[in-house]
């Protein structure tokens, strides 16, 4: 059996499993136990997830999570979550009304830049050792200190009766469902984010990454497609 080498895969993770998940079938296929991935996407979430193997690449991870991230985004206006996106629960309706595209686009355009972001209550952030979600599940509310992010692109690309499509370009540490609540109050409707897909991470691009589905199979199938996908670590970052 070929031996592998530090390695970057791209994987395109579909809606469902978990970044973990993803992580568990490269360690199963290529029988390495040093994996890890750059940046977590939520299981309602698809698209481009880094996975980092062996140790001169899981070494590179912090600088990864360093990386600008772009994304692709759906809005559902008039119904604000308590999570901020459909897994929550809802938790206030409103007439979406009065809207024009030009509205959207201006109140699109007022995010771009650097601001201060709220973390949303349902984040994996750390209070007291425990996730932010642990106490939102038991109804405790903590507040975290907003913190600074940075929107260098945000563009409108469609709307259709209740829903808004948006195109994101942001430094780490952006919460897209956040953005997505912050939109809809300045659209004075609410919103929430139904769908997101992160299409690049730095200058890795989704296009061409490894479909996630292909590794939830035979072991050697998966490993012979992660062996022939492999981005070789030993080299840098900078270099690939």
């Amino acid at each position: 059996m070929q031996d592998v080498s530090p390695a970057f895969f791209l994987v395109d993770k579909p809606v469902g499993p978990t970044s973990f998940r993803m992580v568990q079938l490269v360690r199963r296929a290529l029988k390495i136990k040093k994996v890890g991935h750059a940046g977590t996407l939520d299981p309602f979430a698809s698209g481009l997830l880094v996975i980092c193997v062996g140790r001169a690449a899981t070494k590179q991870i912090s600088v990864l999570m360093e990386s600008e991230k772009e994304y692709m985004a759906t809005l559902k206006l008039g119904v604000e979550t308590d999570s901020q996106d459909l897994t929550g629960e809802v938790v206030s309706r409103h007439e979406v009304v009065g809207l024009s595209w030009q509205g959207i686009e201006t109140c699109l355009n007022g995010f771009v830049g650097e601001q201060l972001q709220q973390p949303p209550a349902f984040s994996a952030l750390k209070y007291k050792g425990k996730p932010l979600y642990y106490y939102a599940r038991k109804g405790i509310k903590i507040e975290k200190e907003p913190r600074p992010v940075f929107i260098r692109e945000i563009e409108g690309l469609s709307w259709q009766d209740d829903l808004v499509r948006i195109r994101v370009v942001c430094s780490k540490g952006t919460y897209i469902r956040t953005l997505a609540c912050d939109i809809g109050k300045v659209l004075g409707c609410g919103a929430h984010l139904v769908e997101l897909r992160r299409i690049r991470s730095g200058g890795f691009s989704v296009d061409g990454a490894i479909p996630g589905e292909s590794l939830d199979q035979d072991h050697e199938i998966a490993r012979e497609m992660l062996l022939k996908n492999m981005l070789p670590a030993d080299s840098g970052i900078a270099d690939l």
